[in-house]
């Protein structure tokens, strides 16, 4: 039946999801707590999807309540919440597939024309940048008593990142979460369809790059990355220039997402339930593992 269908999409990570259908198509409501969310970088992702789409670039689609909004204000008993719903999009997650030369190509090549439109934007809702993110994540490691070493790398990251130089051609709008379970491959059309740009930011667009690359390294074994990891580069510049000493920089944008994934997940794990569930208790102790792990690579300077 189509709840049964459809409760395969269900999740709720910092945001719960919830499928639905409309007209015949696979639809999602998202809602995100406000004490966790900006609602400006919210409204930027809705206003960057709507600049994408009017480009003709293959994102998900946002749709407007029935009272016109794109985005809901839901004042509940478990506080407040923005709701916002997208139409679902065609193909197969990457996540899923083979990891073929043709799908690595199109994969690429959707990341480059993004980044060709996100040099053009000029938005009127602006998202978060890199500054304010590492803001962020250093006033979450003094509140959660991170470890000293932590709070100096996020001071490093930030005075090393300033010192390159920002262009058009090399600075905008990232998606900073182009990873293979929010990329589709479409085989009628030969292209990607994107999801979740909740987590978009004005960075470098290197980071988008590295976060791909630490995905496939992820699920593939190293003859296979190479080829992935080539084939993927090949599409990107078939929209887009990247320098030729480009991976000198990968391990700098490695130790930013590091230190905010960090920072998400110490703030994440500090809430303590009682009775929580046992999904809850196995979840916790994977972040947890996940901290101490980053601990481990941040203090003995081992960027990974």
């Amino acid at each position: 039946d189509n709840l049964g269908k459809y409760l395969k999409y269900f999740r709720i990570s910092s945001n719960a999801i919830y499928p639905f259908e409309s007209e015949g198509k696979r639809c999602f409501l998202r809602l995100s707590p406000a004490e966790e969310k900006q609602e400006k970088n919210l409204r930027g992702e809705l206003e960057f999807l709507q600049y994408l789409r009017d480009n003709n670039y293959p994102a998900m689609k946002p749709m407007k309540s029935k009272n016109g909004e794109l985005i809901v204000v839901l004042d509940t008993e478990w506080g407040k919440y923005y709701a916002s719903a997208f139409e679902g999009v065609a193909g197969e997650s990457i996540e899923d597939t083979d990891y073929q030369r043709n799908i690595m190509f199109a994969y690429g090549k959707a990341l480059g024309r993004l980044h060709n439109l996100s040099v053009e934007y000029e938005p009127e809702c602006k998202k978060w940048t890199y500054e304010d993110v590492l803001k962020w994540t250093k006033e979450v490691l003094l509140e959660y008593n991170a470890p000293q070493y932590m709070f100096a790398e996020a001071i490093g990251v930030e005075e090393e990142l300033s010192k390159l130089l920002v262009t058009k051609d090399s600075f905008g709008l990232v998606h900073y979460d182009f990873e293979p379970d929010n990329v589709f491959f479409d085989e009628l059309s030969g292209e990607c369809n994107v999801i979740d740009f909740e987590d978009g930011m004005y960075h470098f667009f290197l980071v988008d790059i590295e976060q791909v690359f630490d995905a496939l390294t992820e699920e593939l074994e190293d003859k296979v990355l190479c080829i992935a990891k080539s084939w993927f580069v090949k599409g990107y510049q078939s929209e887009r220039n990247v320098d030729a000493s480009y991976e000198e920089q990968l391990p700098l944008m490695r130790r930013f997402c590091n230190i905010y994934s960090y920072a998400r997940l110490i703030r994440c794990v500090s809430d303590n339930i009682s009775d929580e569930p046992e999904w809850m208790s196995n979840l916790r102790g994977i972040l947890e593992r996940k901290i101490k792990h980053l601990e481990y690579c941040i203090e003995h300077k081992n960027h990974v």
